[in-house]
């Protein structure tokens, strides 16, 4: 059965190339493949370097589809990579070698052995044989030996475990009394749920124990909550009747996660939070939830799909200045959908050749 090949998230002009190109490789290999349109295809091809492309990838790996990545870069998430500019050469090589990599057919199983025939039933029994029987002569049976019993000494008394240590308390973090609202939504934050109003904005209930928050729907008026610092004196605690009836009226529960990713996206203040590598590489875990508010985050994602890269290096990829990169890498691993990757280990030294013995190799080492 011949194996189908789809098309994906490209633009009309590199897709009628990626068809011309399909023609001519299929007809090299022996027209093992047959083009098919949308992604039930047994391999799709989506060009990685256009804005839809990294979604496609997200959709159809999860979807268990083999992907091949049409791209200009070396490093890739997909299965397959076919190098940019398209060319018909590199897709033959490419099919080639997938359709080597297809497990051959089972080979037939030969066929059973010929069952050996039973001997034919006889009349005739076989000839008794004698039964032998040893005279044994009774011999007086000699009485055993007794033991002589040991004899035990008395050993010593164990001595008495020594009493275990009692554990050391764990040192308490010795934290500020006056905090930045994204400090207060961390670990040692909050501990009960609280009620946040500034300047007569927008209330904000949080609720650390569910790890949920009730508020506007947008992230921009609340930018304000999280410059400064804030006492727990600041923060005020309804009861369980009054807590309902304005989460009610503001809004739906929203994920903690969302306010933790605004503070991490205001915290750096264009540059990466303290204890980041500044000139490291980052990449996204996983394609993060991008806020309407922020348009160009988008961009930024994209070119972080493709790979561990600097904040220069995304900059550039994307368009967005350094500083936008910087804040959104906060926001991201502030929420674990961002991490940080380290250097790879140097490649050992290879030890130099010692130079050739001789009257030859003294004459070239001059």
């Amino acid at each position: 059965m011949a194996l189908t090949l789809g098309i994906t998230g490209m633009d009309s002009k590199t897709e009628a190339d990626m068809q011309a190109a399909f023609k001519v490789a299929n007809a090299e290999t022996g027209h093992k493949w047959t083009l098919v349109g949308g992604d039930s295809a047994d391999y799709v091809v989506i060009d990685m370097d256009s804005l839809y492309g990294p979604m496609s990838w997200l959709r159809l790996h999860a979807a268990g589809r083999k992907v091949i990545g049409l791209t200009s870069v070396e490093r890739n998430q997909t299965d397959y990579r076919l190098p940019r500019p398209i060319s018909a050469s590199d897709l033959t090589v490419l099919l080639s070698e997938i359709a080597g990599d297809m497990p051959p057919a089972e080979a037939s199983a030969p066929p059973p052995a010929a069952s050996t025939p039973a001997p034919a039933p006889s009349d005739h029994m076989p000839p008794a044989q004698a039964m032998h029987v040893d005279a044994v002569e009774d011999a007086p049976a000699e009485a055993p030996a007794m033991a002589a019993a040991p004899i035990i000494e008395p050993q010593a008394a164990a001595p008495e475990p020594e009493p275990e240590p009692e554990p050391e308390p764990e040192p308490v973090a010795d934290l500020p009394p006056d905090r930045p609202l994204g400090d207060w939504l961390g670990a040692n934050g909050l501990a009960r749920r609280v009620r946040l109003q500034r300047d007569g904005g927008p209330v904000l209930l949080v609720d650390p124990r569910s790890k949920v928050w009730h508020g506007p729907a947008t992230l921009k008026p609340l930018v304000a909550y999280f410059e400064g610092t804030l006492l727990i004196e600041d923060f005020a605690t309804p009861d369980a009747a009054a807590w309902e009836a304005e989460a009610e009226k503001i809004g739906a529960a929203q994920p903690l996660s969302r306010l933790q990713w605004l503070a991490g996206l205001l915290g750096g203040h264009g540059a990466l939070l303290p204890g980041n590598d500044p000139d490291g590489h980052y990449r996204l875990t996983k394609w993060p939830q991008t806020e309407r508010e922020y348009p160009k985050h988008f961009r930024i994602a994209t070119a972080m799909m493709k790979g561990p890269a600097t904040v220069a290096e995304v900059a550039e990829s994307s368009g967005v200045a350094q500083e936008e990169v910087a804040d959104f890498i906060n926001a991201n691993l502030a929420t674990g959908y961002a991490e940080f990757v380290p250097p790879a280990p140097p490649e050992p030294d290879t030890p130099a050749q010692k130079p050739a013995g001789g009257l030859f190799g003294r004459i070239r080492g001059r």
